[in-house]
C-alpha cells in the first residue's frame, strides 16, 4: 500500500507499523517527531500504530539552522536535488572533480560492452564514483526497443550486485533522441514486474506521466528540451501540470543548458534535475557544476518561498502616505 512521507509517496507493507516505517527510513534510534494525519504521534505509540493506505506522515528532526529539504526516492532520502551523468568529460579526473563540485549524490552511468582486450590497469569509472559514496544509477541510453532496455537493466543489476534502481529511456530515433513512449510503457511494465525501481525518461506529456506513475515507476523524468540541446525548459506549463498531478518525484531530464534553466525547473516544483551535457560541454565543467548546484538550490528556495504575483501595472514599494510633495 501507499502512504505519504513528508509529501512524497512511499510503498509499505500491509499492516506495517509506524515503527516499521521509521526503521525502513533508517531513523530508528534517531531523535525525531512524527505527525500522523496532522496529529502528533507519541514515541511510545510508534510500534502499536498500524498504518493505513494514504496515511500522511510528517517526520522532522532538529538541525543547526536552515532546514532539511530532502526528497525520498525508492525509499531513500537524498539532500542533493541535482543528479549528474558521467559522459563527455575529457578524462576521469575531470569527471571526478565535476561530480564533487556538483554536490550530487546520484550519478547516472551508461552500460556498455566491455573491451575484452583492454589493459588490466586501465582505470574504471566505478573507481572514480565509488558506490560507497554515490548512488549509481544505471541508464539505458542508446536503447531503441523495450527488449534492449530491459536486457540492459538486467545486466546492470548483475554488474552492480543486485542493484534495483535504474533510469529507463527508450529512444525513438537518432536525430531527435525523443522517447518512444509506446516502447517505454512496455519496458516500464516489464521492469516493475521484475522488481526494479524505475526512474523513467519521457516527453513533457502530463497524460504519459500519469500512466507511467500508474505502471509503478518510482519517479517520472520529463524532458525540458531534446537531449544535449541546452535549450532549457521549453514547455513550463506542461511540466507544471505534471508536477501538480504527481504523487511520485518529478525530475526534469534533458535539455538544461545553464544554471538559470535548472532554477526554472525547480521553481516549477520539480523534485530535482538530471543533467550531463550542460556541465560536461561547458568551457569550465567544474565551475559549471558548482553553478548548477547553486541554481538548483536557489530555484528550490524560490519555490518554497512562493513568488510574488505577476501584475500588469506597477505597484510602489514605498507607501504613498506622508509623501512630501
Amino acid at each position: 500500500m501507499k502512504v505519504f512521507v513528508n509529501g512524497d509517496s512511499r510503498d509499505c507493507a500491509d499492516n506495517a507499523s509506524v515503527a516499521d516505517l521509521v526503521a525502513d527510513l533508517g531513523l530508528t534510534g534517531k531523535k525525531i517527531a512524527v505527525e500522523l494525519n496532522k496529529e502528533i504521534l507519541p514515541f511510545n505509540q510508534y510500534a502499536s500504530q498500524t498504518l493505513q493506505a494514504d496515511d500522511r506522515l510528517e517526520i522532522v528532526h532538529a538541525i543547526g539552522g536552515g532546514q532539511d529539504d530532502s526528497f525520498i526516492l525508492a525509499g531513500k532520502a537524498y539532500q542533493s536535488r541535482l543528479l549528474v551523468g558521467t559522459g563527455k568529460y575529457k578524462d576521469l579526473e575531470e569527471t571526478r572533480l565535476a561530480i564533487e563540485a556538483s554536490g550530487a549524490q546520484i550519478v547516472t552511468v551508461a552500460i556498455r560492452r566491455t573491451n575484452i582486450g583492454q589493459n588490466p590497469g586501465e582505470p574504471n569509472l566505478l573507481d572514480v564514483i565509488s558506490p560507497d559514496k554515490y548512488t549509481i544509477l544505471p541508464n539505458t541510453a542508446g536503447c531503441f526497443t523495450a527488449d534492449d532496455a530491459v536486457r540492459t537493466c538486467r545486466l546492470a543489476r548483475e554488474l552492480l550486485g543486485g542493484h534495483k534502481l535504474v533510469k529507463l529511456e527508450v529512444l525513438a530515433d537518432q536525430k531527435t533522441l525523443f522517447p518512444d513512449v509506446a516502447e517505454t510503457y512496455i519496458a516500464a511494465e516489464l521492469l516493475v514486474k521484475d522488481g526494479f525501481d524505475v526512474m523513467v525518461y519521457t516527453n513533457d506529456d502530463p497524460v504519459a506521466a500519469l500512466r507511467l506513475e500508474a505502471i509503478g515507476c518510482v519517479a517520472v523524468m520529463p524532458l525540458a528540451a531534446p537531449i544535449g540541446s541546452g535549450l532549457g525548459v521549453r514547455n513550463p506549463y506542461n511540466i507544471l501540470t505534471i508536477v501538480e498531478n504527481a504523487t511520485v518525484p518529478i525530475l526534469v531530464d534533458a535539455g538544461v543548458g545553464t544554471a538559470s534553466d535548472a532554477a526554472i525547473a525547480m521553481e516549477l516544483g520539480c523534485d530535482g534535475v538530471l543533467m550531463n551535457t550542460a556541465i560536461a560541454d561547458a568551457k569550465n565543467p567544474i565551475l559549471m557544476a558548482s553553478a548548477m548546484r547553486k541554481g538548483i538550490e536557489a530555484g528550490r528556495e524560490a519555490f518554497l518561498a512562493g513568488r510574488m504575483p505577476r501584475r500588469r501595472f506597477a505597484s510602489a514599494s514605498s507607501p504613498i502616505d506622508g509623501l512630501i510633495i
